[in-house]
C-alpha cells in the first residue's frame, strides 16, 4: 500500500494535512474521500484500516483533517470553517476518468453530507455511525439538510448506537431519497460492541467497510 502526505489549500494561506492511498493492482475507477470523527484526526485508526481494505479493492482514497486537528486544537472548528474544509477537498480531488465517493465517520460524514446537500455534486455517500442528534438530546435532530441530498446515499450504524436508534435512524434516512442502511448488530457509536453481545469490535469494522465497498462496487 503506496501513500502519501500532501496538504489541501483553503482560502487564504490556510491549508490541512492530507494522505493518498493508491490502489493496488488495477484502479476500481472510483476515490473516496474520508474525513473522521470530531475527537480524532488523520491518523484516525478506522480511517487507516478503510484505505488498506479499499486500495486492496482498487480503490483511491484520500484522507485528510480539519482545520482545528491540525492545530491540535480539541475543540471543532465552527460549521462554515469544516464545510470550506471538505468543500476544499472535493474540489482538489475531481478527475475526469474517476467517480468520486465522499463521508466519514460520524462529524466528518456529517458535514460531508451538508457540503453534497448544499450542491456539491459527487457520485456517492458513506456515512458510518450519522450522528442523528448529541446523546440524550434526541429533539436536537441533525436532519434539516437531509432531503437536499441526491447522490446515492449509505448509512452505516450500530444498532446499540447513541447518537441514534434503529428506528430513529430509518425515520430519518427516509427523508434522502433512495438512501440505504446497514445495521451493525450490536456496535455502539465507535463501532465497539455492548457488553454480552459475542462479538469483537474488529468483526464489526469488517462488517461496516465490506458493506461500504460492496456499496461502491
Amino acid at each position: 500500500m503506496a501513500e502519501e502526505t500532501f496538504r489541501i489549500q483553503m482560502d487564504g494561506s490556510q491549508s490541512v494535512t492530507a494522505t493518498r492511498v493508491r490502489p493496488d493492482g488495477e484502479p476500481a475507477g472510483w476515490t473516496f474521500i474520508y474525513a473522521p470523527g470530531a475527537g480524532s484526526n488523520i491518523h484516525d485508526p478506522f480511517g487507516r484500516k478503510l484505505s488498506a481494505q479499499f486500495a486492496a479493492k482498487g480503490i483511491e482514497v484520500i484522507r485528510f483533517q480539519f482545520p482545528y486537528a491540525e492545530a491540535k486544537r480539541r475543540l471543532p472548528d465552527r460549521t462554515p470553517v469544516l464545510e470550506a474544509t471538505w468543500t476544499a477537498a472535493i474540489s482538489q480531488s475531481r478527475r475526469p476518468d474517476t467517480k468520486l465517493a465522499v463521508g466519514g465517520r460520524s462529524m466528518g460524514g456529517r458535514i460531508a453530507s451538508q457540503v453534497v446537500a448544499g450542491g456539491e455534486e459527487v457520485d456517492a455517500l458513506i456515512l458510518f455511525a450519522y450522528p442523528l442528534h448529541p446523546p440524550d438530546q434526541p429533539g436536537n435532530l441533525r436532519t434539516k439538510h437531509l432531503p437536499d441530498i441526491a447522490a446515492p446515499t449509505l448509512f452505516i450504524s450500530g444498532t446499540q448506537d447513541e447518537f441514534g436508534t434503529p428506528d430513529e435512524l430509518a425515520t430519518a434516512i427516509a427523508l434522502v431519497r433512495g438512501a440505504r442502511l446497514h445495521r451493525l448488530e450490536g456496535a455502539n457509536h465507535g463501532f465497539g460492541p455492548v457488553k454480552g453481545i459475542g462479538r469483537a469490535k474488529e468483526d464489526i469494522e469488517e462488517e461496516a467497510l465490506g458493506a461500504a465497498m460492496e456499496f461502491l462496487q
